[in-house]
């Protein structure tokens, strides 16, 4: 990215986001998946007015996700078509789970910087976002669709970066509707899995993994990580869990961990990982704007590797390793002691 020629630049960052969000809105992605078309054409295919239209795909050419084929006629480019809820990948969803709720939740960060405290807990509701949520349904199906999207996304990078060969069952924790599970069961045909997570995520499990063909290998299983972890499993992952947590609320997971696994059995967490002295490398940035997402939000932070080292520790896991797999890092733990 080059660098922002002043702080007048880099304030209006919000309006590409609402730019970014209006094209999702709209279905642009999908009305232009196969050919440019005129904006006349994609008034009538988007229901928009034809003048606005264009101004916005003006706009959107200018930040990359468009590209204008003449004066009137535009199409869609590799990184727009990731606005399209079929492309792989697609950020559709994480693109309206980001206008519609999480950018909300940013106006706060005044008051949670002076005051540490999240934007729940200066509402007085408590620092738990994921029980606040129980009694709103379409907020809890944007943050699932939200999730899956960027699991999806980083999948792969998984599956090459670790080797599942010496494991038997394996269970994701906080696991959702089943999407990194279902990838690493799939990608492994020895492989039994298990995907643990809150009642409210069975069903959409279910039914992924009946997509996915592997219902006789992979199974939910329902409760909280803060109570107990079920056993069974020898190898446990969890992607983007400690992160939106304290680190009490940490050690009680990874104590719970531990207990469920057997002997030198193997966890794996995979988190994004804080630069011991940030930089203004995209990489850098991604991740610490992902800290203070997690400060006014569920009020957890990223961590520094030695940072997640050191609460492993604490709940009595020896470190392996870690890699990297994009803006994501894989850090690998087992079991010390029975």
């Amino acid at each position: 990215m080059n660098q922002p020629a002043s702080v007048h630049d880099l304030v209006q960052s919000h309006r590409i986001t609402a730019v970014i969000y209006t094209a999702a809105k709209l279905n642009l992605a999908e009305a232009l998946r196969d050919e440019a078309k005129s904006v006349a054409e994609l008034a009538r295919l988007v229901s928009a007015d034809e003048n606005a239209l264009r101004r916005l795909l003006v706009g959107l050419t200018t930040i990359g996700l468009c590209r204008q084929a003449d004066r009137d006629r535009f199409a869609m480019t590799d990184l727009g078509r990731q606005l399209d809820e079929t492309a792989e990948p697609s950020f559709k969803d994480w693109v309206l789970f980001e206008a519609e709720i999480l950018a909300q939740s940013w106006n706060g960060l005044v008051e949670s910087v002076r005051s540490g405290k999240t934007a729940g807990e200066l509402r007085g509701g408590g620092d738990d976002r994921y029980a606040a949520m129980s009694d709103q349904p379409e907020f809890i199906r944007r943050f699932n669709a939200a999730m899956v999207s960027l699991t999806r996304s980083i999948v792969p990078k998984i599956v090459v970066a670790h080797d599942f060969a010496t494991a038997r069952v394996v269970m994701d924790l906080g696991g959702g509707t089943g999407e990194l599970i279902g990838s690493v069961v799939k990608h492994n045909p020895h492989l039994q899995g298990i995907a643990f997570d809150l009642a409210r995520c069975a069903a959409g499990a279910h039914a992924h993994f009946d997509r996915l063909g592997i219902a006789e290998r992979c199974r939910f299983v329902a409760g909280s990580f803060f109570e107990k972890v079920p056993g069974g499993a020898d190898t446990i992952l969890m992607k983007s869990i400690l992160h939106n947590w304290k680190d009490d609320r940490c050690e009680v997971i990874l104590r719970n961990c531990r207990d469920a696994l057997p002997a030198s059995g193997t966890l794996i967490v995979i988190e994004r990982i804080m630069p011991e002295l940030a930089t203004t490398g995209t990489q850098d940035r991604s991740c610490v704007m992902s800290d203070l997402n997690m400060l006014t939000g569920p009020g957890g932070r990223e961590r520094t590797e030695a940072e997640y080292r050191r609460l492993g520790v604490l709940a009595g896991f020896a470190f392996v390793g870690t890699s990297g797999i994009g803006s994501f890092s894989l850090v690998q733990f087992r079991k010390v002691g029975h």
